[in-house]
């Protein structure tokens, strides 16, 4: 088992720290219910692949050397390598077929430096979605909350993404304790499938909670794509000049915020950073996704393009399994090319196994 625990003891300075600040926080009111949305939209699907269906679903991008993507594939240039054993293709979706997209956001002290960068930049990634591509936005502390259920509405995406509260002095970040409840969630969604995660990798989970996320999600059929929030904390705090500190005798709200931002980033060690950053790379490995690292606000509105158009870029493929065994399968994807290229001049990015169903 992967040791992705994070350590309590700089957890705790960090979050102490964080305690004192202050943020506003929305009614409960407004909240939308956690779980009858998406148990509504399930009864409407049919059951889980991973259990009982006779299908597998394989998301697939297809890039070049240059990172563009290749349009206009077909079925025949695609091959499905189940434990090594190529599998006849039965479904074949190509790039302009709807998805659906779930917008996962840490709400924890961390992400209180951000104030609204990120959320300004979502306009990058709710634009470039195509128009019958549908989003839900729910937030996650200690537990996921669903806050926009999956709508094709991009403006009401904007608004949950807006109203989505930082609640600091949460000693809980479970990240990939909220990944497997998301992940329950969208069993039952069919078609292509994404989940876009915006986190610093920060996570409280126990160790059989991450082990768990990591495994459901090699086998799952969505594809985690994420953004680091952490840049914000790495980003050096300027510390006041003697000439400011002798002109100001007593500390103004602002001078103490910087200071308490200050502390946070110090009790948050280049160790924790580095745990974070780990944990992102191999929860989004395990699905054939990425994880990005912004620097700068700039940085944020670049990233949510790209990963719009990652979204709109995939091929859904499905076959049915020969073998049902109820055991893990591993799953390769290759292409063959329609012109001249070779196919290692491609890059293939898929799911990497499953579960077989049972006779």
């Amino acid at each position: 088992m992967l040791n992705f625990r994070m350590r309590s003891s700089s957890l705790l300075p960090f979050l102490a720290v964080l305690l004192s600040a202050s943020v506003s926080a929305n009614s409960a009111s407004s909240v939308v219910n956690l779980f009858s949305p998406l148990q509504s939209l399930s009864q409407q699907q049919s059951p889980s692949i991973q259990v009982s269906v006779n299908r597998v679903n394989v998301g697939v991008v297809v890039t070049d050397p240059q990172g563009n993507f290749i349009p206009n594939l077909a079925p025949e240039n695609f091959h499905i390598l189940d434990n090594g054993v190529e599998q006849p293709i039965t479904d074949f979706a190509n790039v302009i077929s709807p998805a659906e997209v779930l917008l996962l956001v840490e709400a924890g002290p961390a992400v209180y430096f951000l104030a609204s960068t990120h959320v300004n930049a979502s306009h990058s990634f709710l634009d470039g979605l195509s128009s019958g591509d549908r989003i839900a936005v729910a937030k996650y502390d200690a537990a996921p909350q669903l806050m926009l259920d999956f709508t094709p509405d991009k403006t009401s995406a904007y608004a949950a993404l807006s109203n989505v509260r930082y609640y600091v002095g949460f000693g809980s970040l479970n990240l990939s304790k909220s990944l497997n409840t998301v992940l329950d969630w969208l069993t039952k969604t069919q078609g292509k499938k994404s989940i876009v995660l915006l986190s610093t990798g920060l996570d409280t989970s126990t160790p059989a909670e991450i082990d768990a996320a990591l495994q459901r999600l090699k086998i799952s059929d969505v594809r985690l794509l994420a953004i680091s929030l952490s840049g914000a904390m790495r980003a050096p705090t300027q510390q006041p000049t003697k000439e400011k500190k002798k002109k100001k005798k007593e500390k103004s709200a602002e001078d103490e915020e910087e200071e308490k931002k200050l502390a946070a980033k110090t009790a948050f060690t280049q160790q924790g950073f580095e745990e974070a950053d780990r944990l992102l790379r191999a929860l989004t490995d395990a699905t054939g996704g990425q994880v990005y690292f912004p620097n700068n606000p700039q940085d944020y509105s670049t990233m949510y393009a790209q990963i719009a158009q990652l979204i709109r870029h995939e091929y859904s493929l499905a076959f049915a399994p020969s073998v049902h065994d109820g055991k893990v399968h591993t799953l390769e994807v290759r292409i063959t090319p329609p012109d001249s290229a070779t196919s290692s001049a491609y890059t293939v990015s898929a799911r990497r196994a499953y579960v077989a169903p049972i006779q």
